[in-house]
């Protein structure tokens, strides 16, 4: 994460994002710079246009904490389920048992 914050540093700054300037910022903030990251991010940001990918991003709406989980079923329901699921099963495997005796 530190590489794109210093990225959003330099083009908050007004600076052009380049390897050597985002060295700079990640050495200035105490950590360890990997210039293969770095690389990748200022190959990854060439000819994007920061300010419009920050507007869009911003419009995104964050998704609502999810309501309290409706209340569970009772437990014969749950058994219901399960044995319509194995009868769904059986039934496929019927068919494609009865599909071997017209080949």
């Amino acid at each position: 994460m530190e590489y794109v914050y210093s990225a959003m540093l330099l083009h908050s700054a007004g600076q052009k994002i380049t390897e050597e300037n985002v060295k700079k910022v990640l050495t200035a903030a105490g950590a360890k710079p990997d210039n293969a990251r770095i690389k990748a991010l200022v190959a990854s940001l060439d000819g994007v246009n920061i300010e419009e990918a920050i507007k869009t991003s911003a419009a995104v709406p964050v998704a609502a904490a999810p309501a309290q989980a409706a209340e569970e079923p009772p437990a014969e329901e749950k058994k219901e389920k399960k044995k319509e699921k194995k009868e769904e099963v059986s039934e496929e495997e019927a068919a494609a048992g009865l599909s071997a005796l017209f080949d």
